[in-house]
């Protein structure tokens, strides 16, 4: 089964190394590399997701999608407007109607981190707040029925910021799954991607 791994923000593809390491070789990966979705001109939501669903809709088969954050922002938007395209979801850490206050702390923070920090993960400081920006009003809530596929939602324990979103997108959904993973902060990929393997090894044989 192939399954494209999106990560996320403050994240980059090789954010996966170390899951993708505890899969065996029955599970088929692709991490793209989120930054590649925008242009130096246009880092708004709407271009990323508009570039991440023509990436999505070059292949022929049913996707497997796992996101992590805004990946998993990436992933539910993807199989709201494209169920027919989506054969599994693994939601890590989603939010649906997105938190205005966090976003905009999380700007506060951005501010004053150094440019540095940016540089391996494909955007800078200002394309960063430009993204966050452009995300502060969207709302999937209307959007969730359209969702066919099984979903698998999933939380760091000790993510307390995203543990009740992911808590009701599960209940809202009518074929999803919630669990928690232990010894895990928001992010769970990097946290304990061992733990995470094995989740998707076991929904591998479903």
């Amino acid at each position: 089964m192939k399954y494209i791994l999106l990560h996320g923000m403050g994240q980059n593809a090789s954010s996966w190394d170390e899951t993708v390491s505890y899969l065996s070789n029955t599970v088929e990966t692709i991490c793209p590399e989120l930054s590649k979705f925008f242009t130096e001109e246009n880092c708004y939501y709407t271009k990323m997701y508009s570039s991440f669903c023509e990436y999505c809709n070059i292949f022929s088969e049913p996707l497997n999608l796992c996101g992590l954050s805004l990946g998993a922002v990436l992933a539910l938007n993807y199989a709201i407007d494209y169920p027919q395209k989506v054969k599994s979801l693994i939601l890590i850490a989603p939010q649906y109607n997105m938190p205005k206050f966090l976003l905009k702390v999380q700007n506060v923070l951005f501010k004053f981190m150094p440019e540095s920090q940016f540089k391996d993960i494909g955007l800078t400081k200002k394309d960063f707040i430009t993204l966050t920006n452009s995300m502060a009003n969207m709302n999937f809530t209307s959007g969730l029925e359209n969702v066919a596929c099984p979903v698998f939602v999933l939380c760091g324990e000790k993510d307390n910021v995203n543990k009740k979103a992911a808590v009701k997108i599960a209940e809202k959904l009518s074929r999803a799954k919630f669990s928690m993973i232990e010894n895990s902060g928001h992010e769970v990929n990097i946290d304990n991607p061992k733990e995470l393997a094995k989740i998707i090894e076991k929904l591998n044989v479903v």
